[in-house]
């Protein structure tokens, strides 16, 4: 064994050393590193033909020496790239096609949190070990301030270096405290809605809802061996974080709808109804042109290292998939909102790269300042046949200067009339205003997403990217009529806070929820059949005067159990269209399909972590025995991860009870 250690002392702050290793090639050492966490591809170990040298090592805290979990390694500026992630130990593995023996490669280490470094390493071997240990970065805290003829000024250019921030009340570089409580954290009220009477509630009317931040702040909560608070909880977004398999849209309309029927696994003499949604598909290679506007919060509160650090990586992954149609601009805001990179192709990723390294956190946060500058760039730069979007990437915790949030709302609405849409990612904790961010996004028409590590944000910006950046579907609401001959009450499953007048659905000026390329949408009734009675209390309204409930039916009702229509327009469209789907009672299956189980596990699961009186008999071990027998093909391993989850929260659940 040969073993060369280099250092360099990287401007006083930092040291790094990379141990290169030449090794045997050994099939039982390459099967003893640990397979990369929550989803990451692994690589592919039986490649060991001749033209292929694989790259395997360790990640490690240079300080204290242990493995870090979550960096990533990759080979700089190669064709085709080759990378890997680190899993829990600090280990990887990556397999590098192609390459030439003998030939020198550049290796790049990175992690949140800590200085990224290269390293040269010759392939001389099949095999070649590099250890890397990277050293905690320094947070600089300052922020860009660009107003009236400096922004003008600024134009065309990135800015070369960002103005310094008023005093915070630590030295220049000092790191701020990370908080580890959700002390600050806000969630609006959430009740479960109820079982209403069919006969004095025969439709049920509601915007649809494909975000999924609701999931990611669950796991979180979990993670941080935490049990949730029950209004962070919107089983909606719990089920619709999981791809599912759906038919896809046929003819002219951008949506399918699929249906099924089952008993529901916590409640038996109840059936349980699945109303699935699945939008068109558009190959990454035909989405329109990108016009997009990051507004990103750098204010002090962001210093954490899963806040703007994790911004920046999120970026970079964004940036890799762009295409030379595609265009991105920053805009940054804390005391003041500056201009760090003008739109920009996506073809000079080296520019961009560089912007956003350049990123750093610091002083108070004025969010609507900074918004107001991301929509005028977004509109300097529209794109009429393209996707005009401003994302906003912030824990929540801003202020919108003289404006009110009502205000905010109003010009984030204003905007979307114009064709620019605002999707918002949420990141960190302490401070995270769930309920804002929400709403913010709500109003324009976008989605918002809760992103806790570098996986998440591969999940919403390289695999989901179409779904998360390109709408097929505006306005898209859904009204369920049920049969009062074979319905007794039904209860909607989460959606509290997207709940419609029945008189919204046919009116196309109540605005409702956008469906991306690739969405699927599923949305669970609970159904109490006529004849069953004592097993929930059911919401009637008082006898009325003037009307007689009509229990008449038709010989097309008597074979069906509900009708489900769903209205939506095309992009750019001022009228809805309508779709229309029967649900037979024959079509009641006790079977379950493997997604149908798997999301009535999800949606069991949301009740337990909200307490809900509806749970019925559900308990931990049913949701996993649901969740294990429905794993189906588990691409990206959520699910697994889901199991996973469930188990710490039985353990975390346990343990309070005993505590009290």
């Amino acid at each position: 064994t040969i073993t060369t250690t280099l250092e360099r002392n990287m401007s006083g702050r930092s040291r790094w050393a990379v141990r290169q290793y030449l090794v045997v090639p050994s099939v039982g050492a390459l099967l003893a590193i640990s397979a990369p966490d929550r989803g990451t591809p692994s690589t592919d170990l039986t490649l060991t033909h001749a033209n292929t040298v694989v790259v395997m090592g360790t990640v490690s805290d240079a300080q204290t020496g242990s493995g870090l979990a979550q960096a990533q390694v990759s080979v700089v500026s190669r064709t085709p790239p080759a990378g890997a992630i680190s899993g829990t130990n600090g280990e990887y593995v990556l397999t590098i096609g192609s390459a030439t023996r003998g030939s020198t490669i550049t290796l790049l280490a990175r992690r949140i949190g800590y200085m990224q470094h290269t390293v040269q390493v010759q392939l001389v071997s099949d095999t070649v070990r590099v250890d890397v240990a990277l050293s905690a970065a320094n947070m600089v805290l300052s922020s860009v301030v660009v107003t009236g003829a400096d922004y003008a000024a600024s134009r065309g250019r990135a800015l070369a270096s960002p103005a310094v921030a008023p005093s915070l009340g630590k030295q220049r570089g000092e790191r701020a405290p990370q908080r580890t409580g959700g002390d600050r954290e806000q969630y609006d009220r959430i009740e479960d809605n109820p079982f209403l009477g069919v006969h004095s509630n025969a439709l049920s009317t509601f915007s649809i809802d494909v975000d999924r931040a609701s999931y990611g702040n669950v796991r979180r909560f979990l993670k941080e061996g935490r049990l949730p608070p029950p209004d962070a909880v919107r089983i909606e977004e719990l089920v619709n974080y999981f791809p599912y398999t759906l038919n896809e849209p046929s003819g002219k309309d951008p949506i399918a709808i699929t249906t099924e029927i089952a008993p529901a696994p916590w409640q038996r003499q109840h059936q349980l109804v699945r109303i699935a949604l699945q939008a068109r598909r558009i190959d990454v290679a035909n989405l329109p042109a990108n016009n997009l506007v990051f507004l990103i919060d750098v204010s002090g509160s962001m210093s954490s290292a899963d806040k703007l650090p994790l911004v920046k990586e999120s970026l970079r992954l964004l940036v890799n998939q762009m295409r030379a149609q595609d265009r991105i601009a920053l805009v940054v805001y804390a005391g003041s909102a500056g201009l760090v990179l003008p739109s920009t192709s996506g073809a000079h990723k080296a520019a961009i790269m560089e912007a956003i390294d350049r990123l750093e956190s610091g002083g108070s946060t004025a969010g609507g300042a900074g918004l107001a500058l991301a929509y005028r760039t977004a509109r300097e730069n529209f794109l009429p046949e393209g996707n005009n979007r401003v994302i906003l990437a912030s824990d929540g915790d801003f202020n919108v200067g003289p404006s009110s949030d009502a205000e905010m709302e109003r010009l984030i609405e204003g905007k979307r009339k114009e064709g620019t849409y605002l999707t918002v990612l949420g990141f960190g904790t302490g401070n995270l205003q769930d309920a804002k961010m929400e709403k913010l996004a709500k109003a324009g028409n976008g989605n918002y997403a809760y992103i806790d590590d570098i996986n998440e944000a591969r999940k919403i910006l390289v695999r989901e990217m179409g779904a998360t950046l390109v709408t097929v579907a505006n306005d898209v609401k859904l009204q369920v009529e049920f049969n009062p001959a074979a319905v007794r009450a039904y209860r909607l499953i989460g959606y509290e806070n997207r709940l419609l007048r029945d008189e919204d659905f046919a009116d196309d000026k109540k605005d409702a929820g956008d469906i991306g390329s690739g969405h699927t949408v599923t949305a669970l009734y609970e159904v109490v059949p006529v004849g069953v009675v004592n097993t929930v209390k059911v919401r009637e309204t008082d006898s009325l005067r003037y009307v007689t409930p009509s229990t008449s039916r038709t010989r097309t009702a008597g074979s069906e159990l509900l009708f489900v229509k769903l209205r939506y327009k095309n992009p750019g469209a001022l009228r809805s269209e309508l779709l229309t789907h029967p649900v037979r009672l024959t079509s009641a299956d006790p079977r379950m399909s493997d997604d149908f189980r798997f999301a009535a596990s999800v949606a069991s699961f949301g009740m337990l972590l909200r307490g809900s009186e509806h749970k019925g008999t559900a308990s931990a071990a049913d949701v996993l025995n649901l969740a294990r027998g429905a794993m189906g093909n588990d691409a990206g391993q959520y699910r697994a991860e889901f199991v996973q989850l469930v188990e710490q929260w039985q353990r975390l659940a346990r343990l309070s009870a005993e505590s009290r």
